[in-house]
C-alpha cells in the first residue's frame, strides 16, 4: 500500500476505537483537553449482513471519526442492547479501549491467517462495498482486531478526513455524515 502525499498511512495499524456512554460527551472532551478535531460523526451508521459471533444482529451505533497526526481515532455509541462486540466488551471491563483498525487489500488472506491462529472472527459487516471483520484477539492482547478492506472508496473517505484534520483551527468540531 502506497501512501499519497496528502493521504493518512494505510499499513499496519491506522486506527485505535473506543467505545463511550455518551458520544457527544467523549467528542467533547477530545475537542477541548486533546485539541483533536474536527470529528465526522454518522448517526445509526449500519452495515449489511451483520453477523456478530456467527449469528445475525441489529446493532445499531452512532461513531465519530478524525484523526490525532497520521492516526484516526474512532469513537462508537452502542444504541440500544442488541448483542454486539461493543456490548460484550463494555459490560465485561467498562467503556474505554475497544479495538486497532487495519487496513487490507488482502482481507480473505489476513481473515484466513487470523482463524489459523486459532482467533474467533466476533464481528462481521460490509460498509459501503467494504468488508469489515472484527477478530477477537482480547486472550493475547488489549483488545480486538478490526479488519478494514480498503476499496478506493473507503481510502478517500479516510483521506477526506485526515486532510480536514491536519490544519483544523478548531472551528465546527462536528460534522454530519450520512
Amino acid at each position: 500500500m502506497t501512501q499519497g502525499p496528502d493521504e493518512p498511512p494505510f499499513k499496519g495499524i491506522m486506527q485505535m476505537a473506543y467505545i463511550v456512554p455518551d458520544l457527544q460527551k467523549a467528542i467533547a472532551h477530545y475537542v477541548d483537553e486533546l485539541r483533536i478535531g474536527p470529528w465526522f460523526v454518522s448517526e445509526h451508521f449500519a452495515g449489511t449482513d451483520k453477523l456478530y459471533r456467527g449469528k445475525p444482529t441489529e446493532v445499531d451505533m452512532t461513531i465519530g471519526m478524525s484523526y490525532a497526526n497520521q492516526m484516526n481515532i474512532e469513537l462508537i455509541q452502542q444504541i440500544g442492547d442488541a448483542p454486539s462486540v461493543y456490548r460484550e466488551v463494555a459490560q465485561a471491563r467498562g467503556y474505554g479501549f475497544h479495538h486497532w483498525g487495519v487496513a487490507t487489500n488482502t482481507f480473505d488472506d489476513d481473515l484466513t491467517r487470523y482463524r489459523n491462529q486459532g482467533y474467533e472472527i466476533a464481528f462481521t459487516t460490509s460498509i459501503r462495498g467494504a468488508r469489515l471483520a472484527y477478530v477477537d484477539t482480547t486472550s493475547d492482547l488489549p483488545g480486538m482486531i478490526e479488519l478494514i478492506e480498503l476499496t478506493p472508496n473507503h481510502k478517500s473517505v479516510f483521506t477526506s478526513w485526515y486532510r480536514a484534520c491536519q490544519d483544523w483551527d478548531g472551528h465546527d468540531p462536528i460534522r454530519k455524515r450520512g
